[in-house]
C-alpha cells in the first residue's frame, strides 16, 4: 500500500542537530518495535541515505548483513545509534524549516505474559512523542503479534483517534524467509484504522523517505488544528453594545422616581 504523495521533496541529508525549541515548534515522532525489526537502521537511513545493518540486541554493534560493507564508516554511524537514542534534526519539509526529534526506542517488546508491564516500560516515550511508527520484520512472526499490543498502549496514552500511527513491515527484501504476508499486514492496519506498507531499509531508501515524511506531515497539521482550535477557544466575545434608548427610558424612570 502507497502513501499518499507528498507534493514537495524531503531533504534527507546530513544536517546539524538544533536546540529544542519551544513547544509546537518541532515534531516529536518515536518508532517502536520488537527486537531486530531495523527500527535504528531506518532513523539513519532517513537521517543520512546510508544504511548501517543489523544490530546486536542491546550493544548497539554493527551485526551481519550489510554492516560490513561501510567499514570504519558503518561502525562509527553505529555507536552513534545505539537502542534508546534520541535524535534531533532540522530539515526542510514543504519549503519550511522543521525540527524533528525521533525517539529510537529498545527493542524489549516481545510476547510474554508480562506484555502489560513491557509496555508501560515505554510510556514516558510513547507520551513525549507525537506520531508513530510500529515496525516488525516480515521474517519474524512474532514482531507482528507485537505490533496491536504496541498499538493499543499509545491509544491508552494518546486517546484521540487522530495521532498518526503508521505500521511498517521491514525486511521487504528477504522475501524467502518471509514469515508475514503482506494481506496480514493490510489487514491488521485496517482493523486498526492505520497505514500500512512494506519496506526494505537495506534496498529502498525512498520507502523510508516516504513513512518519516508523511508522518511528519501529519503531526504538523494535527499541531496546526490543536493551535487553531486553542486560538478560538481564548478569544473572549465582547459584550453587546448597550442599547441608548433603553439606557435612557431607565435614567428617565430613576429621575422620575427621585422627584416624587
Amino acid at each position: 500500500m502507497r502513501l499518499p504523495s507528498m507534493s514537495q521533496p524531503f531533504l534527507l541529508a546530513p544536517i546539524a542537530e538544533c536546540p529544542p525549541g519551544p513547544p509546537g515548534a518541532q515534531v516529536r515522532l518515536a518508532v517502536l518495535g520488537a527486537r531486530g525489526v531495523g527500527k535504528s537502521a531506518m532513523i539513519v537511513r532517513f537521517l543520512t541515505k546510508r544504511f548501517i545493518g543489523d544490530y546486536e540486541p542491546n550493544t548497539g554493534e554493527a551485526g551481519g548483513g550489510g554492516a560490513g560493507r561501510g567499514g570504519p564508516r558503518v561502525r562509527r554511524l553505529t555507536a552513534l545509534c545505539s537502542p534508546g537514542n534520541l535524535y534531533s534534526r532540522l530539515v526542510h519539509l514543504d519549503g519550511d524549516h522543521v525540527a524533528v526529534q525521533i525517539q529510537d526506542t529498545p527493542g524489549c517488546i516481545q510476547m510474554q505474559e508480562d506484555c502489560v508491564q513491557v509496555l508501560d516500560s515505554l510510556s514516558r516515550c510513547v507520551k513525549s512523542a507525537e506520531g508513530f511508527l510500529l515496525v516488525y520484520s516480515i521474517t519474524d512472526y512474532s514482531s507482528y503479534q507485537s505490533i496491536q499490543p504496541l498499538y493499543q498502549h499509545i491509544r491508552k496514552v494518546h486517546p484521540d483517534a487522530r495521532t498518526p500511527i503508521i505500521i511498517v513491515g521491514n525486511k521487504a527484501d528477504l522475501l524467502h524467509a518471509r514469515q508475514v504476508q503482506a494481506k496480514e499486514g493490510l489487514q491488521l492496519a485496517n482493523e486498526l484504522g492505520s497505514l500500512f506498507l512494506e519496506i526494505s531499509t537495506s534496498e529502498d531508501s525512498q520507502g523510508v523517505c516516504d513513512v518519516f515524511q508523511y508522518l511528519c506531515k501529519e503531526v504538523s497539521k494535527l499541531q496546526h488544528a490543536g493551535s487553531t482550535d486553542r486560538r478560538r477557544s481564548s478569544i473572549i466575545p465582547r459584550p453587546k453594545s448597550p442599547n441608548m434608548q433603553d439606557l435612557k427610558r431607565r435614567f428617565k424612570q430613576a429621575l422620575s422616581s427621585k422627584v416624587k
